[in-house]
């Protein structure tokens, strides 16, 4: 809750709560309440020190255990290898977006913690990366994933989506420096505007869960490779969205049957409030106060139940999207920055849900009051640099400040899908890389 409130005063009025201002505000306000009410204060501090062997024990034990249970997940987290997997789909493709969720329930993991003693030593459940990068206009899709979990992507891709090349890959966002003394920075995260249960508007919305005529399909996706295919020399743009299996964490708290409060929960009060809207207000002859009549739903709230109930009903992941624009200096462009501000319009709904950008650079507005602005913003670049790198968004040391937890979204696989699925033949960017033909294994009874 702090730091939603630290955002909202970042965002409007460009002040941050730092270590340092914060620090010194609070020893001013100490001197000056001394000088005023000396005896009061000396009372409290000497009460606060008298006390010291009750809660000095807590604290430093608390932070202790805490900054243990950093380090082993830590330890944990960087113990596994990683891979980058390059997906390459054929020119031919006419898979819908409908395939890419049999593929993302497939890494619907939540093995890893599934008990106290792995939780302890720092386990955690497989959290993977799907990402879009434009390399000076070039399109590539990615799966960043464990070494052990490798098998599992290769072939549920190779299931989906038959004819595609996976190929391991050298990391791209390692291949050039990205330090703000050689490049123009800008990035963003994103988050839902409303309630996790509310859907964006999906494929099936388009009408793409089956497969149509090309010059009458409609694929939204069609938006954000037709922007990253336009970039040129000296230009990068990286997408991506981190994922794992939803269990709650972004509530921290529990349901009334004591077990971890999700976005399930969510849904149920959310479907509440809008069946007591429904109700309409009447007057009670006897009474003569306002009293709920009959329900009298319109159409739109049966359509917005509906819509979160079968949202719901599908597997949930955690998700992080981030989104970096890279360039050099003589190449900026402020229309790629806007571009990215709202690059997920297209799956927006007015009615329903939408995904928006927030954080990072977007936190800058330029007030002439921002102390050190130029500073603070290079120390942004390079962090959001490593974030990207080490595709972070759930864990310390890089969870809070612009990684609060009110910025994770919860995504149904259908809505997941809809913002990243393997093109097919009907987008034609010139910057998407595809293989000229179909590839496959060589048939098992080949003769000897």
């Amino acid at each position: 809750m702090l730091s939603f409130f630290q955002d909202i005063f970042t965002e409007k009025f460009g002040i941050r709560f730092t270590a340092w201002p914060l620090f010194i505000f609070g020893a001013i306000l100490l001197a000056n309440a001394f000088l005023w009410m000396p005896d009061t204060v000396s009372l409290a501090i000497s009460l606060a020190l008298s006390l010291a062997p009750v809660w000095l024990p807590f604290l430093l034990v608390g932070g202790a255990v805490k900054l243990w249970y950093i380090w082993q997940r830590g330890e944990f987290i960087a113990s596994q290898g990683y891979v980058l997997l390059e997906i390459k789909p054929p020119r031919n493709l006419v898979k819908t977006p409908l395939a890419m969720e049999p593929f993302l329930s497939s890494l619907h993991l939540t093995g890893g913690e599934s008990d106290w003693y792995k939780l302890l030593i720092g386990g955690t459940r497989p959290n993977w990366s799907l990402e879009i990068a434009s390399l000076e206009g070039q399109v590539h899709f990615f799966v960043w994933t464990r070494i052990k979990l490798r098998e599992i992507v290769e072939a549920q891709l190779y299931a989906q989506y038959p004819g595609v090349q996976v190929t391991e890959a050298p990391d791209y966002s390692r291949l050039i420096s990205a330090t703000p003394e050689e490049w123009n920075i800008w990035g963003c995260d994103y988050k839902k505007e409303r309630k996790d249960p509310l859907p964006i508007r999906t494929y099936v919305q388009y009408g793409l869960d089956k497969v149509q005529k090309e010059p009458e399909q409609i694929d939204p996706l069609a938006n954000i490779i037709e922007f990253m295919s336009s970039i040129g020399k000296g230009e990068y743009l990286w997408l991506q969205f981190v994922i794992r299996a939803h269990k709650g964490e972004k509530y921290n708290k529990l349901n009334k049957d004591g077990d971890a409060y999700t976005w399930k929960d969510e849904a149920k009060k959310l479907i509440e409030e809008v069946r007591e809207e429904t109700h309409e207000k009447v007057t009670d002859p006897e009474t003569g106060k306002e009293v709920l009549g009959f329900p009298n739903p319109t159409k739109g709230q049966l359509d917005k139940i509906s819509a979160i109930e079968e949202n719901i009903a599908k597997l949930a992941f955690d998700v992080g999207v981030r989104c970096i624009y890279l360039t050099r200096p003589k190449n900026f462009s402020l229309a790629r920055v806007m571009h990215m501000i709202t690059l997920f319009k297209p799956f927006n709904s007015e009615v329903w849900n939408s995904i928006n950008s927030t954080g990072w650079l977007k936190n800058f507005a330029n007030f002439p009051w921002e102390y050190h602005a130029d500073k603070t913003k290079d120390r942004f670049r390079r962090r959001l640099v490593e974030v990207y790198r080490r595709r972070q968004f759930f864990y310390d040391p890089f969870f809070k400040g612009s990684l609060s937890p009110h910025k994770i979204m919860v995504m149904s696989t259908e809505e997941l899908a809809t913002v990243f699925h393997i093109p097919s033949s009907s987008i034609e960017a010139p910057g998407l890389t595809r293989i000229r033909s179909a590839t496959g294994k060589a048939p098992v009874n080949l003769p000897m």
